[in-house]
């Protein structure tokens, strides 16, 4: 269990511009892939500005989240995600333990899939998303969102490789036609930390390579550092918070942080929004440290299956595996 300590009101964390990446010289890749080694190996947490995706687009999309946990309990209890082996649908509150030891986590999500396509776009047929029925407009905006999140992902594990001195294309063998899930989060206002260190989401690291958060202004992210202090990561509007996950730290040898964070929403007075995209590799994929990553030191881990990683951690925050 991480006893929740009030963390400073300061930030450590950076903000890359991608924009140069996206459209520049290969000095300009070369410049934003050093910022990305940086803030890797440092705090395994950085903004990304100049990312591409429409401020509309953005702002639509934390509109359809609100209006999805807007609706009547029971229309969200009807896509309850015991109803999928993959964990797609409607999660109520207190389903999950983030932080073994701590009270069940007060966030309630839906979570819906999609592969990665070489363009960044998505074929959702053959993904058994639970999709509510009499919501306008929801599933077109969280499809839209998907293929532009899928593209920005693929980029920035590009931007991954460059920072380790690796070939741009070093990971798309294992995100390519990867699926990728969206969460949609609610958090709730709460005063204080409940009975059992419960709080929005516990004290954890992200299982996969890279998350991609949007949030709202409410404000409730908090960062570990590498000294054990914690920091807020405070919205800055027009950006996007990405972290590494447990994958790239395998993959790294430990040279690059899957750093553990949090959220209580105690500052706003109302419901906060937030929107995680999980790149995670394809199940099959083998997870066994980068050679150029153990020239100082041997392995730190044995590898591992993307699959077994995730069916791990789900064991760990569910006890089961739901469905």
């Amino acid at each position: 269990m991480q006893i929740y300590t009030p963390p400073r009101t300061i930030t450590d964390i950076p903000v890359i511009d991608l924009s140069k990446s996206l459209s520049g010289t290969d000095g300009d890749r070369a410049s934003v892939a050093r910022q990305v080694h940086k803030a890797c190996r440092e705090t395994g947490f950085f903004y990304i500005a100049g990312h591409g995706l429409s401020d509309d687009l953005m702002a639509a999309q934390l509109d359809g989240i609100a209006r999805f946990f807007d609706l009547p309990a029971a229309d969200k209890q009807a896509l309850d995600f015991s109803q999928s082996s993959r964990r797609l649908g409607y999660e109520p509150p207190q389903r999950q333990v983030l932080d073994a030891g701590s009270a069940p986590d007060l966030k309630e999500s839906y979570m819906y899939a999609g592969p990665l396509k070489p363009d960044g776009a998505r074929d959702g047929a053959a993904i058994p998303n639970l999709w509510p029925a009499h919501l306008t407009g929801f599933r077109a905006q969280m499809e839209a969102y998907h293929a532009a999140v899928g593209k920005l992902g693929l980029h920035v594990m590009r931007c991954v490789a460059l920072s380790l001195d690796l070939a741009v294309d070093y990971f798309d063998e294992s995100f390519l036609s990867a699926e990728f899930a969206v969460r949609l989060l609610r958090y709730p206002t709460q005063t204080d930390v409940a009975a059992g260190n419960q709080i929005g989401a516990g004290a954890h690291t992200d299982w996969g390579g890279v998350t991609l958060l949007l949030q709202d202004d409410c404000g409730g992210l908090e960062v570990q550092t590498p000294d054990g202090d914690w920091i807020r990561a405070m919205p800055i509007p027009g950006t996007l918070v990405v972290n590494l996950g447990d994958m790239l730290r395998r993959w790294t040898n430990d040279i690059y942080k899957s750093t553990l964070h949090r959220v209580l929403n105690n500052a706003s007075g109302r419901n906060r929004h937030s929107c995680a995209t999980f790149f995670s590799p394809r199940p099959e994929t083998r997870v066994a440290c980068i050679p150029s990553c153990a020239l100082d030191r041997p392995p730190l881990y044995p590898p591992i299956t993307a699959q077994e990683h995730i069916a791990e951690m789900v064991h760990r925050t569910y006890g089961t595996a739901p469905g």
